[in-house]
């Protein structure tokens, strides 16, 4: 039977953590990354979080797999990630690709508006 939205948002959020802006600094002072995947537009109409690295949704697997000349070396297995989008959606789905990619320790911060309501600084990009 294929798969609806539904079915693999409720995948994503079930292998993703979603944790809050207080959790995820704390990710981040151990080494994580912050990690931005918005389309450049909203990323350029919102700003993003201090400290944030953007690779957009539709390139996060090319970006990913350390087997491609594409790979973004600041995406590495043994390192916590921290995803954050608009609402938290694409950031579950980003989530659950990149564990299935074997990155480990992946979390979901959910949308940028989540990050500031923590206290999280936003800068415009």
């Amino acid at each position: 039977m294929p798969m609806t939205v539904k079915d693999m948002m409720q995948a994503a959020n079930a292998a993703v953590e979603r944790i809050d802006t207080a959790e995820a600094r704390t990710l981040l002072e151990q080494g994580g990354l912050l990690l931005d995947i918005r389309d450049t537009t909203e990323l350029q109409q919102t700003g993003r979080a201090v400290g944030a690295h953007h690779i957009p949704r539709g390139m996060l697997e090319f970006r990913a797999d350390d087997t491609l000349q594409s790979h973004d070396p600041e995406l590495r297995k043994d390192r916590p990630i921290v995803l954050y989008c608009v609402s938290g959606g694409r950031s579950a789905l980003a989530g659950k690709l990149l564990r299935d990619m074997g990155y480990a320790r992946v979390y979901n911060l959910g949308g940028l508006i989540d990050w500031a309501n923590g206290g999280g600084e936003i800068v415009d990009s």
